[in-house]
């Protein structure tokens, strides 16, 4: 299992779950992306892109300016 950092800082809906999306599109199964974002609309959608697409995500974290998201890529 191998991971993938991506610092999505300063993108707004719908950009860090498309950039999610194309991360994880080419990572094997069980690797883990981490995203970090600071838009408000990542905490709902990046676990709806997620449920929709079978990844899980593993941990959020909120921090003061920004949420961490580690999502493991599924089958």
């Amino acid at each position: 299992m191998s991971g993938t950092d991506y610092d999505a800082r300063g993108l707004l809906c719908p950009l860090p779950v498309l950039k999610a999306r194309k991360l994880l599109n080419g990572m094997a199964p069980g690797d883990v992306l981490t995203i970090t974002c600071d838009d408000a609309m990542a905490l709902v959608d990046l676990p709806h892109f997620c449920s929709e697409a079978g990844h899980e995500v593993l941990r959020i974290t909120e921090g003061d300016d920004a949420q961490v998201f580690e999502i493991k890529r599924g089958p």
